[in-house]
């Protein structure tokens, strides 16, 4: 089995933050949200993971210590690393054009902005499964029309009408992902754009229209992290599952305490100073952060930032940021000062 993970684009609907660190490797209850989509899809699967190919973008964005951390993840699930670089910004299907040579096989596409709580088994009869969630809103996203063998036979994008309320998150599954890769050749060879993009579902519904089969699976959580809020309510959900499965230390030993008092759930990173502070519940902090005279709740703190005399919950807080007054929700990107 192999996962391939299209992360090229910048994110910019989670500025500041994404103005200084790729949206895919802003972390997420204390790990990066790729890192954690790519353990949680390999701990799903219940099989060997081969290869773990990533596509990325700019290497002047993507530099070695992003590569060089890529590496180290699918090295410690016991996979391959190959790296690829998409030098354009021309979509979902030229980004997995990219890994053109990763492209054999079974394989999981996943696309590196969301994360999942799940537990499935791969349908043995399905040429392809992509994941779905149900949704209140279905005229909000891309959706799948099944037909009464329960298979996928059209994928609707924001349907006006009602199709479905199961919505498509991004994460598919390819007996052969060679087939795909042979389709979607056709749709760069024809120069077949949508939205002036070249795009997975362009490839996908030729392979339906070859009579290949493709089945649903279903997730418990889909958890997004498109912005602010959204970042937070999904940091929030995944530090209450961490909890729960008590799999993780959440709160480090060097954390040094001083008069203050911890509510959980929370992770806090590594020599962290928590000085007559109130923290959580539902907070991340990460390593070498200093919490004086402060309350924070529901807030997603980086690295190397110091918070003093704050009020803080919903906030959202970068790298190497010193924080001292009284405003309440924000949102800060790395190495800002506000005294």
């Amino acid at each position: 089995m192999k996962i391939i993970v299209p992360m090229a684009g910048r994110g910019s609907r989670l500025r500041p933050h994404s103005l200084t660190v790729p949206k895919p490797l802003i972390p997420v209850a204390g790990q990066p949200i790729v890192h954690r989509l790519v353990k949680d899809i390999a701990k799903v699967l219940k099989q060997p993971i081969e290869e773990i190919a990533f596509v990325l973008g700019d290497p002047a964005w993507f530099g070695d210590d992003v590569v060089d951390s890529l590496k180290e993840l699918a090295t410690s699930l016991g996979a391959r690393p190959s790296i690829y670089r998409q030098d354009q910004p021309l979509g979902t299907g030229h980004a997995i054009m990219c890994a053109k040579p990763s492209l054999s096989g079974p394989a999981v596409v996943a696309y590196a902005d969301t994360l999942i709580r799940a537990e499935f088994d791969l349908d043995p009869s399905a040429d392809s499964v992509i994941w779905t969630k149900k949704v209140a809103n279905p005229e909000a996203y891309g959706v799948v029309k099944l037909n009464t063998n329960e298979e996928i036979i059209e994928l609707v994008e924001k349907p006006e009408t009602f199709v479905s309320d199961q919505a498509v998150i991004g994460i598919y599954y390819f007996k052969d992902v060679e087939v795909l890769k042979d389709k979607l050749q056709e749709v760069l060879d024809e120069n077949v754009m949508n939205g002036g993009e070249y795009q997975i579902n362009d490839g996908i519904k030729r392979m339906m229209a070859d009579g290949r089969v493709f089945k649903t699976g279903t997730v418990d959580e889909w958890m997004d992290c498109g912005n602010k809020t959204v970042t937070l309510e999904t940091n929030a959900k995944m530090l209450g599952f961490l909890k729960t499965d008590g799999e993780e230390q959440m709160i480090a030993n060097s954390v040094k305490n001083n008069n203050s008092n911890i509510i959980e759930p929370c992770y806090i990173g590594e020599n962290v100073v928590l000085d007559n502070a109130t923290v959580g519940p539902n907070v991340s902090i990460g390593n070498n952060c200093v919490i004086s005279d402060s309350s924070v709740k529901n807030s997603l703190i980086q690295n190397h930032t110091s918070i003093k005399n704050a009020n803080l919950d919903n906030a959202m807080i970068g790298n190497h940021v010193v924080y001292d007054g009284g405003f309440k929700a924000i949102s800060i990107g790395d190495y800002s000062i506000l005294e």
